[in-house]
């Protein structure tokens, strides 16, 4: 059986999070989808890269765990890897009775996973310039 978090280098779908957490006493399925932008900072985004610890997935599910509950399930995927504009980073979905709970977790949880889960951004910018950013510091 699959966890309810991955690292992964293939594109992302949200139905796989979704799926995962969803039942039929579910009356909140609250999902957050994370696209690569065209700009950060006031500066033109051209693509970026993912790099992650290699135990960034065991660092992800470990916050999962702190969030569930018997009643709130949550699932979580982000992408490493070579991104274009447009490409899905980060996916997570809360699933819940109610849709206060699933909305709250849900913002919890992706504030968190940039925060806490060691994945390093590398920005490529259209007048060719890189630089890192928003590297978390577990």
């Amino acid at each position: 059986m699959a966890t309810e978090s991955d690292i992964v280098e293939h594109p992302l779908d949200p139905r796989v999070c979704e799926n995962r957490v969803r039942t039929d006493a579910d009356g909140a399925l609250v999902t957050f989808t994370g696209v690569v932008r065209d700009h950060h900072g006031g500066r033109a985004v051209r693509a970026l890269r993912y790099e992650a610890h290699p135990r960034a997935d065991r660092f992800l599910q470990e916050l999962l765990a702190r969030h569930r509950t018997d009643d709130v399930r949550i699932a979580a995927q982000h992408r490493i890897g070579d991104l274009a504009i447009g490409d899905l980073a980060v996916v997570v979905a809360v699933a819940a009775p109610h849709r206060g709970a699933a909305f709250a977790v849900c913002s919890r949880v992706i504030d968190e996973i940039k925060t806490q889960v060691p994945i390093w951004k590398f920005e490529s910018y259209v007048d060719g310039d890189t630089a890192w950013v928003d590297a978390c510091r577990p």
